[in-house]
């Protein structure tokens, strides 16, 4: 059972990464959905603590559905009890960043390829607006909202391949490996590698050339890769 620390474990309520939800709907369902998400896209860092007390304050709900999220994440290895009043965002080590990116590379790529094939006009225009909102966050040096665009820029292309079970399991993956894609910054803001890579995408999809989107995508994956693994345990 987890417990509610009184002392700071977290960061300011004013700095969860975390909204309010709906109530219309299950809250432990809406709460786990939102927790995950913001894990997702690298809004809490490998090896940041959370307590059941901030967390349910931040979606401003009881603390049973916020409970219920995090055991839910904690069974689905996005995070770990690292104590009797401590839960924390897991860091990645080399051995699961390998394996999480060999996964990623077959399953991302894939999904990539069967995009191009089926990407329709509007995917090009909304791509390119993402590309540009991250362009602009990268000269603020926002990264967290860099991060919340780049997986919407992936996200896009892979639900575009309308294979639920396959953007399920990329989603897993991104689980996994978005509290550490913090450490691509500010590095990736100076070069741009990734700036790169999606327009490469971008004009991947323009063309209708299947090859060339997942050859982006995979190289996206793999310069993020060389950099994560110079910080992985």
């Amino acid at each position: 059972m987890l417990s509610e620390p009184t002392e700071p474990a977290l960061k300011s309520l004013a700095e969860m990464p975390l909204a309010p939800i709906d109530r219309q709907t299950s809250l432990g369902e809406l709460a786990y959905t939102s927790l995950k998400e913001a894990i997702v896209r690298g809004e809490f860092s490998a090896g940041q603590k959370l307590t059941v007390r901030a967390v349910a304050q931040a979606l401003e709900v009881s603390t049973t559905p916020a409970r219920d999220a995090i055991m839910r994440l904690i069974g689905e290895g996005a995070l770990v009890n690292a104590g009797p009043k401590t839960v924390i965002v897991p860091p990645l080590t080399k051995a699961a960043l390998d394996e999480v990116t060999s996964i990623r590379l077959v399953l991302e790529g894939l999904a990539a390829r069967i995009a191009a094939e089926k990407a329709p006009r509007q995917l090009v225009e909304q791509l390119k607006a993402l590309q540009m909102q991250i362009n602009a966050e990268l000269d603020n040096r926002n990264y967290s909202a860099v991060l919340k665009a780049n997986k919407a820029f992936h996200f896009a292309i892979y639900d575009t391949a309308q294979m639920p079970r396959l953007t399920a399991m990329i989603e897993s993956l991104w689980v996994r490996i978005g509290p550490s894609l913090n450490d691509l910054y500010p590095e990736f803001a100076t070069s741009r590698v990734g700036v790169s890579n999606h327009m490469e995408a971008i004009a991947g999809l323009e063309s209708a050339d299947q090859a060339r989107v997942q050859a982006a995508i995979e190289k996206d994956i793999r310069d993020g890769y060389r950099r994560l693994v110079t910080r992985a345990d």
